[in-house]
């Protein structure tokens, strides 16, 4: 049995926020209530059986449903020099987070059956939940739908070509319309290769600056306007990832308004920084896509603040660091993220007195995992012990020391932020303290 003691219990599902007590036995929690009610259960099960009770003083930390990452890169299979299945899995849990949805970009692509159910047996002996999206497009080449039907049944739990837009429009409608049926999500990157000068860097003042011809805000939003459109009497549940332009929040609001399927993810680099890292962090800052403007990256937050960006999403991205250390234009874009998500998103949302922590909780476990259908992202008696323990208050300095994924591409190293994960359960286990 392990008893938390003395915690700021938060539930974004039912808002309750309250002083209290968890006793977890097995992998479920069985009492959330005052200390006299949980420790009177605590002591009648164990009189029951026997078993040793651990204890967690949580004085001065929030005890908060298990972060869920609908977006990340494990690189697994066939990039594993970046990134596996278990080094992610250890960055995740030091985040915070309980369960992570794999994006299919991978070598080869999750676009058979096959790959598939590699990565879901390899997945059991995870310490925590790695669900997997599959392709939507065979080799994510935008000319033929793979078999949803048959990836869904193998354990997909959502389909996307994240990296790469899905230009056709018929064969769009026609996903749309096989998720729908599936009643999964599907994931889309929006940047029109056709309106892209290159990728990784905002067109504007820092593109022209380094000389790159750069990726506009425009090649995001015409596709989200269009992929909502096309959504809207076929009623998906669409994904938008990682959004970056202001004018993308302002398409999302107005679609939802419209009654359009369509949800909207942020990473916490949009929110905490812009295009001006990348003046000073070189290619570290370079992803897909670019950071943008201080007026995006304040539409950004507004989004976040009145629910039309759903969720946050790290997009964490691993690269070695003999391809992050080629000049701008010749790296790969991306970064990693999970690590220091809670405290990026804390430092710019809660500590600037925009949000209230559990709100922002509500954005990184309860609204992904409600997306993908999860028992996650809530605390209740009989539920899940996926939880995760965090100092709001704690201020500290993010070094290279403090990254567990086997890739080190963070341009947020140096930086001083405040928030910080103090203890990670999963299945009611210690995997990150």
């Amino acid at each position: 049995m392990l008893l938390i003691k003395n915690g700021r219990v938060l539930d974004p599902a039912t808002k309750l926020d309250t002083m209290a007590n968890v006793l977890i036995v097995k992998d479920k929690i069985v009492k959330i209530g005052s200390p006299r009610e949980v420790g009177a259960k605590a002591l009648e099960l164990q009189r029951e059986n026997g078993e040793e009770i651990r204890e967690i003083l949580a004085d001065g930390l929030v005890v908060a449903p298990g972060f869920v990452d609908v977006h990340v890169h494990f690189r697994d299979p066939g990039l594993t020099y970046k990134e596996d299945i278990h080094t992610g899995s250890q960055a995740a849990a030091a985040g915070g987070y309980t369960t992570v949805i794999c994006m299919a970009n991978t070598k080869p692509p999750v676009d058979s059956v096959d790959v598939l159910r590699d990565l879901r047996m390899r997945a059991m002996d995870l310490p925590i939940h790695v669900l997997n999206a599959a392709n939507v497009t065979v080799a994510m080449q935008g000319q033929k739908l793979t078999d949803m039907d048959a990836l869904y049944e193998a354990g997909a739990c959502g389909f996307t070509d994240d990296g790469v837009p899905i230009s056709d429009e018929r064969l769009m409608r026609e996903a749309l319309k096989k998720a729908k049926k599936l009643d999964v999500p599907i994931s889309v990157h929006e940047e029109d290769p056709l309106l892209m000068n290159s990728p990784g860097v905002n067109y504007g003042d820092v593109s022209k600056q380094l000389g790159l011809g750069g990726a506009p805000a425009v090649a995001e939003t015409v596709l989200v306007a269009r992929d909502c459109l096309l959504n809207q009497d076929i009623d998906a549940k669409l994904d938008i990832q990682h959004i970056s332009a202001g004018m993308t929040v302002d398409i999302l609001r107005f679609m939802k308004k419209k009654g359009v399927n369509v949800y909207g993810e942020v990473t916490p680099q949009h929110l905490y920084a812009t295009e001006q890292l990348v003046m000073k962090q070189g290619s570290l800052a370079r992803v897909n896509p670019p950071l943008r403007t201080e007026a995006d990256r304040q539409a950004l937050i507004d989004g976040v603040v009145d629910g039309t960006l759903d969720m946050i999403a790290t997009d964490h991205a691993p690269h070695a660091k003999d391809e992050k250390s080629k000049p701008i234009e010749d790296a790969p874009s991306g970064m990693i993220g999970l690590e220091t998500a809670f405290a990026l998103c804390n430092t710019v949302l809660v500590k600037s007195g925009r949000m209230a922590i559990s709100d922002l909780c509500e954005k990184m476990s309860l609204n992904p995992a409600r997306l993908y259908g999860l028992d996650a992202g809530r605390l209740y008696e009989g539920g899940p012990a996926d939880l995760v323990l965090l100092d709001p208050e704690e201020e500290w300095t993010v070094t290279e020391a403090d990254f567990h994924s086997k890739s080190k591409n963070s341009p947020f190293v140096g930086e001083q932020v405040t928030g910080r994960v103090k203890y990670t359960i999963c299945d009611g286990k210690i995997v990150w303290a």
